[in-house]
């Protein structure tokens, strides 16, 4: 069956007190919109998309879709005033084209949809015609009288409850059945019994028709009011994002990194090193600068410009430029004397801030990107990791900054964030450790180069000894 998702962006922004659709809010870099776009792109089972906007908006919509490179989208059309009228115009697009077709309906400002609920839904519609995504429900549901709301009716059992979400997915030919008896029901167009979503709609007029549901997601949150924003930038941040599919073979690598210029610093050993060995393996012209190797210094403006120079003027563009310098000092802060805190600052804060700065010009050109690496301890402070861990957290907010800054030059910034990775540097500060507790440096060096030539931009990715990505190759 051919599967389209209709994303629907008809808000206002009005509980947001905003003069422009919530949707168009920028997250980590990009629209809200973009985001959910971006993973309807690249989830296989889906075939086309189509945007309902908020009317007055498609313009900017058009350059969303554009710029970000959703070549699934067919068309933007304007939205309703309501839910309803939104999605009668959707089924009336999608019908015109094909006779049958499965639709899943989805909340533009739904941005963590993942690729296993996408998949859930198709796989459930080939067996039934309607399909909701719910979650159970943490808190009690209490049901309050007609009169104001302040005294409790009812309280239903919660293990029967569930709170729903988006996609609502449908066989075309059902809602489109659906909603044709909605509107010869003069309640309905009379406004007395009102449909907040399509699920409703079929249960009401179409009683026969199981609507089954599948687990959605608890980051599968609506971006709704204000505090949502905050919400949906330290999901970004914290909750990171799934590595990206890797290329199904080397030739993949090939095709993307060939003739392409990568600077590397802190390249001499670890990370950096196995990114630089695997990128010139995959034909990218590679440019390893180091403190040990290359007396590069990534605390200094002017080896930092230099090494780019040299790279640039060798090639005639940069494309990639990775930073992996780092240093971990351990102990307590009222012990560490002030040259291991400058030290650490200067080379694990300011290096990429300098290297950003000397790198924007050369990526400008290429539309290229700027990766850059953290540390598990950045989501929360440990007593010993004070310099380090606080410098990692600079370094978040730094990269989904940067995203958003050079989203207009067309520069993506992304950050890594590796568990515990066995190289050089963590051996000296805590010794040899139990194999097999440890990710390889090469594991992280590849899902490095995933990130590198993906679409992702304002991302801090997490790559987990479990992740069926972090295998050896």
């Amino acid at each position: 069956m051919y599967n389209v998702a209709v994303v629907l962006a008809g808000g206002t922004g009005q509980r947001m007190g905003l003069e422009i659709p919530k949707q168009l809010v920028k997250i980590a870099g990009k629209p809200i919109m973009q985001h959910t776009l971006q993973v309807f792109q690249s989830a296989p089972q889906i075939d086309e998309i189509i945007v309902a906007m908020t009317p007055g908006f498609t313009t900017e919509a058009e350059a969303i879709v554009a710029s970000s490179g959703c070549t699934k989208v067919s068309r933007v059309i304007e939205g309703g005033a309501t839910r309803t009228e939104t999605t009668m115009r959707a089924i009336e697009v999608v019908g015109a084209t094909s006779p049958e077709a499965n639709v899943l309906f989805h909340d533009a400002v739904r941005p963590f949809i993942d690729h296993r609920v996408i998949e859930d839904c198709v796989t459930a519609l080939e067996r039934y015609e309607a399909v909701d995504v719910a979650i159970p429900s943490a808190d009690t549901i209490i049901r309050v009288d007609d009169y104001g709301g302040t005294v409790i009716k009812d309280v239903p059992r919660r293990d029967l409850l569930r709170r729903g979400q988006t996609p609502q997915c449908f066989r075309l030919s059902t809602i489109r059945d659906a909603y044709a008896l909605a509107l010869a029901d003069p309640d309905f167009t009379g406004g007395k019994v009102t449909a907040t979503d399509d699920c409703s709609v079929v249960l009401r007029y179409l009683p026969d028709v199981p609507i089954v549901v599948v687990p959605g997601s608890e980051q599968n949150m609506k971006v709704t009011h204000p505090v949502d924003v905050f919400l949906a930038d330290k999901l970004f941040q914290l909750s990171s994002q799934a590595p990206p599919p890797s290329p199904e073979d080397d030739g993949g690598y090939e095709s993307r990194l060939t003739g392409k210029t990568v600077v590397i610093f802190g390249g001499s050993q670890g990370i950096g090193a196995d990114i630089a060995e695997l990128t010139r393996s995959f034909g990218a012209k590679v440019y390893s600068f180091s403190r040990s190797e290359t007396g590069t210094h990534v605390e200094n403006p002017q080896d930092i410009e230099n090494a780019l120079a040299k790279a640039y003027g060798e090639t005639g563009r940069i494309d990639y430029v990775v930073n992996t310098a780092g240093v971990l000092h351990t102990g307590r802060l009222d012990e560490v004397d002030d040259a291991i805190i400058d030290e650490s600052l200067r080379i694990n804060y300011l290096g990429p801030l300098r290297v950003a700065r000397a790198a924007i010009g050369y990526l400008r050109e290429t539309k290229g990107q700027l990766l850059l690496y953290t540390s598990s301890s950045y989501t929360r402070g440990r007593a010993g990791y004070s310099l380090y861990s606080s410098a990692k957290a600079a370094t978040v907010n730094l990269t989904q900054a940067l995203a958003d800054e050079w989203a207009d030059d067309g520069v993506r910034v992304n950050c890594i964030n590796p568990e515990r990775t066995a190289t050089p540097m963590r051996t000296r500060a805590f010794g040899q450790e139990p194999p097999g507790t440890l990710l390889s440096s090469r594991d992280v060096a590849m899902t490095s180069i995933d990130v590198l030539i993906s679409g992702l931009t304002g991302h801090t990715v997490d790559i987990r000894r479990h992740d069926p990505t972090a295998v050896a190759r």
